[in-house]
């Protein structure tokens, strides 16, 4: 692993960097204005009932797609920048200091890359093009009730009507269904073969067709991000099934994008710490002058920062040789998740009784920041596969422990 840039990566770094600066729209640029919503924040303002937060939307789309970055992963042939998974990572690591938000969410992370490996001819040439535009966000219908962890358990069904699938059934934590315009998803085909068997992939182009509810699922920070949506005799066209019926547990496990080192993540982790820091100093109310165990915790989240840079270098440098991460994915993922939440509750230390005031309350330190935050973090430890399954693969697979 080499820490440093090459000449061509810092070529392109300040390429990059000149391209953000030039182009991000202003918008963006007041971090104040920008509603908190993590991957889905372009998902947000492009629907915004506020003109500016609309124009910012459209404008940095363009801006990317003129570039190929609003799928930088993606091969050229289809419309994506063919970066090298170096390149991508460096364009990740400015756009999150930059506070630029992705464009295309889903489609571009999960959708796009499966389709390119599994999708029809057909099916590629009506989706890629409009989530590469910014035309259509999507949704990803995967967990249910039942099915989580172990998402090879769901029984959504779908059951063939000639040239159509009619399907039944509800999904949960569906993030963005109530922003998203389009939806793709797992169910059901073959209630008779085993778990990871009978699965199949969909896309369907249209979420608000008839059949389809979405409903809200608040966060205990009263934020709207996930939700729960049930299927109620929907009909999607034949034709929009990925590969072969009964084989989507393997389609839906494709994996084409490289961006999977969590750069932006760290590089966020750093800045918020850093704004902590500079608060605690300035700041009257702050305990960090009288409270020598809180100078010990910060300089541990510190040090914590740096190990998870390193992690998401790590990922990367691996990809860049040809190496496919795979315990190495959920060290970072599980430490990331985990020191995210260990720094907004540091936060809410530093401030103490007046850490419990609320986002928005003119009195709260930092506007609320880490209450806020922290109470918005609780769920990144169990999404994308929680800590304890994180735990068991690097067990496994990394220490090469016995199972049970």
């Amino acid at each position: 692993m080499d820490w440093n840039d090459s000449p061509e990566q810092a070529a392109f770094r300040a390429d990059a960097a000149e391209f953000i600066r030039s182009r991000l729209p202003e918008y963006y640029r007041d971090s104040d204005e920008v509603e908190e919503e993590g991957l889905f924040g372009w998902y947000a303002d492009r629907i915004s009932e506020d003109p500016n937060a609309r124009k910012a939307a459209a404008d940095w789309a363009s801006a990317l797609a003129e570039r190929g970055w609003v799928a930088p992963h993606w091969p050229k042939e289809y419309g994506g920048g063919g970066l090298t998974t170096m390149e991508q990572f460096v364009l990740g690591a400015e756009m999150a200091k930059a506070h630029a938000p992705m464009v295309g969410g889903s489609g571009v992370l999960l959708l796009g890359p499966t389709l390119i490996i599994h999708g029809s001819d057909d099916l590629k040439q009506r989706v890629l093009p409009k989530i590469l535009k910014g035309e259509t966000a999507y949704a990803q219908g995967y967990s249910e009730p039942g099915a989580g962890s172990d998402l090879g358990s769901l029984q959504t069904r779908a059951v063939r009507d000639g040239d159509e699938y009619v399907i039944n059934g509800q999904k949960i934590w569906t993030s963005a269904a109530h922003m998203a315009d389009a939806l793709f998803m797992l169910v059901r085909t073959d209630p008779d073969a085993p778990k990871h068997r009978g699965i199949s992939f969909f896309v369907l182009e249209d979420i608000k067709v008839p059949g389809i509810s979405v409903r809200p699922l608040i966060g205990a920070n009263w934020g709207h991000t996930v939700n729960e949506t049930f299927f109620e005799d929907v009909r999607v066209p034949a034709a929009n099934l990925v590969g072969e019926e009964n084989r989507g547990w393997y389609v839906g496990m494709t994996l084409l994008d490289f961006e999977r080192s969590g750069i932006s993540g760290a590089i966020q982790q750093q800045e918020e710490l850093d704004e902590l820091i500079d608060a605690a100093r300035s700041d009257d109310r702050s305990t960090l002058a009288r409270n020598t165990s809180l100078r010990a915790r910060i300089a541990d989240r510190w040090t914590e920062t740096a190990v998870s840079y390193n992690f998401s270098l790590r990922i990367a440098s691996m990809q860049a040789a040809g190496l496919v991460p795979n315990y190495e994915a959920s060290m970072g993922k599980m430490f990331g998740s985990e020191i995210g939440q260990e720094i907004y509750r540091t936060g809410v230390r530093t401030f103490g009784l007046y850490s419990n005031l609320w986002s928005g309350d003119s009195l709260a330190p930092l506007g609320g920041k880490h209450i806020h935050g922290y109470v918005r973090s609780i769920p990144a430890t169990i999404a994308g596969g929680s800590s304890e399954v994180q735990r068991n693969i690097i067990a496994t697979r990394g220490l090469g422990l016995p199972r049970g």
